[in-house]
């Protein structure tokens, strides 16, 4: 039996990253058919002050990899912020659900109860897991691949609430 927030979490970050990596698959599909560059979809905001879908994809892996790290007590592996290229942002997908998948669901035992603190800047919030997966984690990993998601569709690529969800 895996502990509560394993289940709660790992799975479902895979199976996020999983659909936004599928989503980016089609967007080459369209940037293909329209005889443009994907880059200028990569670099695509929602709104002046928001993220580009490139940054978006890449805090929606951070926050998949910092959340499990944290819960499972971990070491979180760091990722540059280099990529400029769609594939090299498939890669980073890839890279965090290997990460993902490498965590054994054991590791989450007591996580509910851990305290996790997470310093930013001046800022410090401390949170038991199970507040800081329900109340801030989850919420901040959708968040971002919702926007991914938003910015494809803003931009035309045909995707749709099947795409987002991805295999169930």
């Amino acid at each position: 039996m895996n502990p509560a927030l394993f289940d709660a979490t790992v799975p479902v970050f895979i199976r996020g990253l999983k659909a936004l990596d599928a989503c980016l698959d089609k967007a080459q599909a369209h940037a293909d058919a329209l005889k443009c560059d994907v880059s200028n979809i990569l670099g695509a905001r929602l709104a002046p002050d928001m993220f580009p879908l490139g940054r978006q994809i890449q805090i929606a892996c951070d926050f998949a990899k910092g959340v499990s790290a944290r819960l499972a007590d971990v070491d979180m592996p760091s990722f540059e912020d280099t990529e400029t290229t769609l594939a090299e942002y498939k890669a980073r997908i890839a890279k965090t659900i290997d990460f993902l998948a490498s965590i054994p669901a054991e590791k989450f035992a007591g996580a509910e109860a851990r305290e996790i603190v997470i310093l930013r800047g001046d800022t410090k919030r401390e949170y038991t897991g199970l507040n800081y997966a329900h109340h801030a984690g989850l919420p901040n990993f959708y968040f971002h691949v919702t926007t991914a998601y938003n910015i494809l569709r803003h931009n035309g690529v045909a995707i749709g609430k099947k795409d987002f969800i991805g295999s169930v």
